[in-house]
């Protein structure tokens, strides 16, 4: 049994998901006002435009919470720490802390976008960036 379930993209998220399997971060972006929108959404927010294309996110930003997730159905399972990221586009991602002990983990510490296959699905996750892991 995987413990991933993998997913299963439509016509509002298959751009994510085609850039994580190259190992890119896409946001969606409004083709008319330029706002940049994450989760992806069919409409723009700022101008309700039906509009939009993409833009690589630079992989950096900062977390801004985080929790430490224990799986319910796995109370052996090293619990995984998920966090609430700005990213320097000003667009907040959710995902998974890697390379850090929870203890570690700061509110405003500087991240970076790395990659994760997990039962064959390509996740984006964060770690340290390398001036915070020395």
């Amino acid at each position: 049994m995987p413990r991933l379930i993998p997913p299963a993209p439509g016509p509002d998220d298959q751009y994510f998901w085609d850039g994580v399997r190259e190992h890119k971060l896409l946001l969606q972006r409004c083709s008319d006002c330029g706002l940049l929108r994450q989760p992806p959404s069919p409409m723009c927010q700022g101008c309700h435009s039906l509009s939009w294309d993409t833009q690589p996110a630079s992989g950096r930003g900062t977390v801004h919470c985080w929790i430490v997730s224990h799986h319910p159905t796995e109370p052996d399972a090293v619990p995984r720490i998920v966090a609430l990221i700005d990213l320097e586009e000003g667009v907040r991602f959710v995902a998974n802390l890697s390379g850090i002990e929870a203890e570690r983990v700061r509110n405003e510490m500087s991240v970076e976008l790395c990659f994760a296959e997990i039962d064959g699905v390509t996740l984006p996750q964060f770690a340290p960036a390398r001036e915070e892991s020395s």
